[in-house]
């Protein structure tokens, strides 16, 4: 059974309530057997939904023979005990079931570690209601009963595996930006946006790589980096990153911090949206603000928009032409618009160049090579042994360049 809340801050959320949570749901390997809502002023402190709600929430969860009822929302751990009791069914929360299906997807030490350590967060404070069922031979003071204790060690034993979760994701993290920073000499473009966007279908359409693709929520968890190649000399460094989803738990958010670099460190974002979903605009939004918890909110960003094939009206896009007037319409199964999106991406390059002339010795084969590798030579002038050349690089090699010609000067931006 799902069941929810409508929180007035909930209520700009487009779309059919509980859609999303059922296809989590479904993400999760659950059948779907019915559903519930409520509108709320405000959360209650107790079941979160009214006396009535819940008392119709039993019934028909015991009419449509349900074992678990799932909440959109995030609930207290008294919340979940008093809906368990009342309900007479186990009762899970958003966090918890996004926490499932994290476990369920991840396939790297890390991944595995990050989900862990968001479990053991959301886990340390519900422990009490893990133990009910030795409430009733616990001790007063001074005797304190088997319940207790186990608690007490549970505890301790959370902590300190939490402690242990966090010193190797701190240096897995440390790692990883000492990793993203050697990639300094490259141009990094990321991959952002709502999970089942279609970024990893993208991203095997740019590249050639063979990342994981599924029709399913939260396909992706690791980082995947490959080379696209945007003109004949030229290339950027592409990564694929875990989707986004509207109220992402921030434990989760904290945890996948190392997953993310690749996005926080990112000279330009490609935030990639589903057109064809009934709320692609809500989506948007919700990954939008993803970005700026990150600290995202002020690098430079091209809207994507994918799945332009299976949409039946293109005029379904136009007011999000305007919300976005920096974006691209294309098809990543299909093929459609990935060459104007790569002409965008290399208008983008072309600003963070610089334009030189270089004077060498034709028989310079070290700084030819460099320069076939990594410039865009726009001119060539041989005079006797000695060649002229105009070209566009990266700031970056300016300096080597110098060091392997007889002259290289700064022409222009």
């Amino acid at each position: 059974m799902l069941a929810g809340a409508i929180l007035p801050d909930m209520r700009e959320e487009h779309g059919e309530p509980l859609t999303e949570l059922e296809s989590l749901a479904m993400t999760a390997g659950a059948r779907v057997v019915g559903k519930l809502v409520q509108k709320v002023k405000g959360v209650g402190a107790s079941s979160l939904l009214g006396k009535g709600k819940v008392e119709q929430l039993r019934d028909l969860a015991s009419e449509l023979d349900a074992d678990t009822v799932i909440f959109d929302n995030d609930l207290t751990p008294a919340q979940i005990r008093n809906l368990e009791r009342i309900i007479d069914r186990k009762v899970l929360d958003r966090s918890e079931l996004i926490l499932d299906i994290f476990a369920s997807r991840a396939r790297t030490h890390q991944a595995r570690l990050q989900v862990e350590l968001a479990q053991l967060e959301y886990t340390m404070p519900r422990l009490q209601r893990m133990w009910t069922h030795l409430e009733s031979i616990e001790g007063g003071i001074g005797v304190r009963g088997p319940g207790e204790r186990q608690i007490e060690t549970d505890r301790r034993l959370v902590r300190k595996r939490r402690t242990k979760l966090k010193r190797e994701l701190h240096e897995i993290t440390a790692r990883k930006e000492r990793e993203v920073a050697s990639r300094s000499a490259e141009f990094t473009v990321s991959l952002v946006g709502y999970t089942n966007a279609g970024k990893s279908t993208l991203m095997n359409a740019l590249t050639g790589a063979h990342a994981l693709v599924m029709d399913k929520l939260f396909a992706t968890l690791d980082t995947c980096t490959r080379a696209w190649q945007i003109d004949d000399q030229r290339k950027v460094l592409l990564s694929d990153t875990v989707g986004f989803i509207r109220r992402l738990p921030h434990h989760l958010i904290a945890s996948f911090h190392a997953t993310l670099e690749e996005a926080m460190q990112a000279q330009l974002l490609l935030h990639v949206v589903d057109a064809a979903h009934p709320d692609c605009e809500g989506q948007a939004r919700a990954a939008t603000e993803v970005l700026k918890e990150i600290g995202c909110a002020d690098t430079p960003t091209i809207v994507v928009f994918n799945k332009i094939d299976t949409l039946e009206e293109l005029s379904d896009l136009t007011l999000m032409r305007a919300d976005y007037p920096n974006s691209v319409e294309v098809s990543a199964r299909t093929g459609k618009g990935l060459d104007e999106l790569t002409d965008r991406v290399r208008e983008v390059l072309d600003t963070h160049e610089i334009e030189i002339t270089v004077t060498a010795h034709c028989g310079n084969g070290k700084l030819l090579a460099f320069l076939a590798e990594n410039a865009q030579v726009i001119d060539r002038k041989f005079t006797d042994d000695t060649v002229e050349l105009r070209a566009r690089i990266h700031p970056r090699h300016f300096g080597r360049i110098k060091r392997l010609a007889r002259r290289a000067t700064r022409v222009g931006p």
